[in-house]
């Protein structure tokens, strides 16, 4: 690993070790409370997708005639997360992405899932993200979150979107979601065996062999560029602060609904002493 990468790992770790560690893990207690942290991840899930998909786009050849474009290795990588992400298999064996799976253990866990239907629908069919923030009415850290990723899909730089992709999404994902998996299970098994699958085939196609490629993919594109390490810094950087403030979001919310119900369970008490 040349000593840019190690320069970028290191200035990030911090930022990494606070998502790993975040406090939102610690207060999902009960059914609603996951629910109220997947309504908020469901948009990281979704916009992951269109960084992916910019990807594909930049160093692959995806329009006709075809030329070999970019780097073979690179090929690879982003065509094969492109198909575990796009057209893997739920529990049954059944075809569907990533995005589908988490919406099916969403419906299973009793989730609401009007505001992420609410938003794609409204997209598709206005290209317009403004009004389909408003249309869904997402908490606002989910909707900086995906306008800063999409301001990297549209940065029309991709050696900035490989930077997020590896070390704000593929190198993340590991470490953090096993910060969740841990005590899920036991704790909602008729409620969350979808969500832990989801989790599982996150840690296993997301593990070494992804997060490695994608490494060596950032690495080819910056080259011995100081300006492009110094941009993969910064962003990647920002990238991680949207995840904490994304986590933060589902944390204030979760203990906003406490706050609630112990002052309506007071009064309750008070009113029957």
């Amino acid at each position: 690993m040349n000593n840019q990468l190690n320069k970028v790992k290191q200035a990030i770790e911090p930022l990494r070790q606070q998502i790993i560690n975040h406090k939102v893990y610690a207060v999902i207690e009960d059914i609603d409370d996951l629910r109220t942290f997947m309504q908020h991840h469901v948009v990281a899930v979704w916009d992951f997708m269109s960084l992916l998909k910019t990807l594909q786009n930049n160093l692959t050849c995806t329009t006709v005639p075809w030329f070999p474009t970019g780097s073979a290795d690179t090929r690879y990588l982003i065509n094969e997360i492109v198909i575990g992400e796009e057209s893997d298999v739920d529990e049954s064996g059944n075809r569907l992405s990533h995005f589908e799976l988490y919406l099916n253990a969403m419906q299973q866990s009793g989730a609401d899932t009007g505001q992420i239907n609410t938003f794609t629908d409204t997209l598709r069919r206005t290209a317009d993200f403004d009004q389909a923030f408003t249309a869904a009415n997402f908490p606002e850290s989910a909707r900086r979150f995906v306008e800063f990723t999409f301001e990297v899909i549209n940065s029309q730089k991709p050696y900035l979107q490989a930077a997020v992709f590896t070390f704000g999404r593929e190198d993340l994902i590991p470490g953090m979601f096993l910060s969740i998996v841990s005590d899920l299970n036991a704790k909602f098994p008729e409620s969350m065996s979808t969500f832990k699958y989801y989790l599982d085939r996150h840690i296993e196609v997301d593990g070494d062999h992804h997060s490695h490629l994608a490494l060596q993919m950032t690495e080819s594109l910056c080259g011995d560029d100081a300006q492009k390490w110094r941009e993969v810094e910064e962003t990647t950087i920002e990238s991680l602060q949207k995840r904490i403030g994304l986590w933060d979001g589902v944390y204030d919310e979760i203990m906003a609904r406490r706050s609630v119900i112990g002052g309506a369970v007071s009064s309750l008490a008070d009113a029957v002493h």
